[in-house]
């Protein structure tokens, strides 16, 4: 076992990506890096680390900031529960009058589970702690040709067992980023190059021809497919906005008036009244239809259509919508979706 970590800490000396959250111990920066790179590559939530810094330098900015103002420095990254959760755990921070620095402590803060605290408390205070995300499954599962789906309570326990037997008694730290790094960029999913791993006389899976068959999940999650039609109503100056409170997908998130079918959008006519959107066909004689996006969640496939129309003269207030000036849209924090649509029609 020791014989495995040397190996993969010499390899990651000499093959390490060079990230910020890498060279500091700060244990927000450590959370804050945690939290953006959950679900997220790192080329894609570089930039939102440092952005997140820079306007956040610290727990206490973050927990003082408006919750919108958190959401629109998210908007792009998806699941946004994570920038909720985020806001609501520094301020929690601040209430108890500092970041956690036991695993247990960590794990009461809100949106942070097994693997973070795990990965903050090995990273920024160098608990002995083995960090088990996805890489390191993978390069666990075929290091040990071990089927246990990673996805049951019996295979978490065994993975989290194996990682332990793994981490070495001196820069237990060290040996975390390694084996992650090591699943990132050599053991990756698809056509690892085996022929180059450092591990190749240890890999029971390259042994046996079953790389490719690991790590193994138990079942598939089902996808659910929706109908989103969206109606982009302005003036010269002005539109609607819509705020997504109810419990759903983008909840806090800003987004034009919707109407959702249960059917396909090919099917679906604009009628002459919508029920919940009769506010705005008194205003218009009709919709112009401008663009249409298929858009994946990691659950959910939203089919969306985008309408258009264009009132002549005020907006009236509504008890539905937001009535916002259009040079000011950038100041809402959007869903993508909706960003990419409105960019489609132009």
């Amino acid at each position: 076992m020791d014989a495995i970590a040397e190996i993969l800490i010499d390899w990651y000396d000499t093959h390490h990506r060079e990230l910020p959250w890498r060279e500091t111990r700060d244990p927000y920066a450590v959370w804050i890096s945690e939290i953006i790179l959950q679900q997220t590559r790192v080329a894609q939530g570089y930039d939102y680390y440092v952005r997140f810094l820079r306007t956040f330098p610290t727990v206490e900015a973050l927990a003082a900031a408006d919750e919108d103002r958190v959401l629109r420095l998210w908007q792009g990254l998806g699941y946004y529960s994570r920038a909720r959760n985020l806001h609501a755990a520094a301020r929690q921070i601040v209430a108890q009058g500092g970041f956690p620095t036991t695993y247990e402590g960590l794990l009461r803060l809100r949106g942070v589970g097994e693997y973070t605290a795990a990965a903050i408390g090995s990273f920024a205070y160098g608990i002995p702690l083995a960090v088990v995300d996805g890489n390191v499954y993978r390069v666990l599962s075929r290091l040990f040709a071990a089927t246990e789906p990673i996805d049951t309570t019996s295979g978490k326990k065994l993975f989290a067992q194996m990682a332990t037997q793994l981490l070495p008694g001196e820069a237990s730290a060290h040996y975390n980023q390694a084996i992650m790094e090591f699943g990132a960029l050599q053991c990756v999913p698809h056509s690892p190059r085996c022929d180059v791993c450092p591990l190749v006389g240890k890999c029971l899976a390259l042994a046996r021809g079953m790389v490719d068959e690991l790590p193994v999940k138990s079942h598939r999650t089902k996808v659910t497919e929706r109908w989103f039609h969206y109606f982009y109503v302005h003036n010269a100056t002005h539109m609607y906005l819509h705020h997504r409170t109810a419990n759903d997908i983008w909840r806090g998130l800003y987004e034009l008036p919707l109407l959702e079918t249960p059917g396909n959008l090919n099917d679906f006519k604009v009628p002459k009244d919508l029920n919940n959107l009769k506010d705005i066909n008194s205003l218009t004689p009709a919709f112009r239809f401008c663009a249409t996006r298929r858009h994946v969640l990691s659950h959910q496939v939203i089919h969306a259509t985008l309408y258009e129309a264009e009132v002549q003269g005020e907006l009236p207030p509504s008890p539905l919508y937001n009535t916002i000036r259009i040079d000011d849209l950038d100041d809402y924090a959007l869903p993508r979706l909706v960003t990419l649509l409105l960019g489609d029609r132009e």
